[in-house]
């Protein structure tokens, strides 16, 4: 059984969008509740390499994308999760599987602020320490 196919059938109703734009770029969609166990599999069981995450705020929530590689292949598989409350982002923290997430993570919750719960050592990485709270570069102006 492929990758493509075990991770279908392990994750099964977990999924909620799934999307192939070619042979090697898949894309799905999960529930925030269901991002720890889900990248536990992806890493340790599948043994996928995480490469880096993306984050951005979007109209009603906002938006991570977990890309993982399957280096054998080629194949990039790139786990979309929704948060959608933009008045407290929060989900919770995979750096406890892979240390590699910290910054990541650091630069979404500094840029963004959504809090990555059970994350080390949540701390400004890019902005100065007297930024002023509250406010994220990379979130929407509401117009007045």
């Amino acid at each position: 059984m492929n990758i493509r196919e075990r991770i279908k059938e392990d994750l099964g109703s977990k999924i909620t969008y799934w999307q192939e734009t070619n042979s090697r770029r898949i894309y799905f969609t999960i529930d925030k509740k269901d991002i720890f166990k889900t990248v536990e599999f992806m890493f340790r069981k599948l043994g996928l390499r995480f490469a880096i995450a993306s984050g951005m705020e979007m109209a009603t929530d906002f938006e991570i994308l977990y890309h993982f590689s399957y280096d054998k292949t080629g194949e990039i598989y790139s786990m979309r999760v929704l948060i959608e409350d933009k008045k407290n982002p929060e989900i919770d923290s995979i750096s406890s599987i892979f240390p590699g997430a910290e910054w990541i993570e650091r630069e979404m919750w500094e840029l963004l602020g959504i809090n990555f719960k059970g994350h080390p050592n949540l701390k400004h990485l890019l902005l100065c320490e007297d930024w002023p709270e509250g406010e994220y570069p990379l979130r929407h102006k509401n117009e007045p």
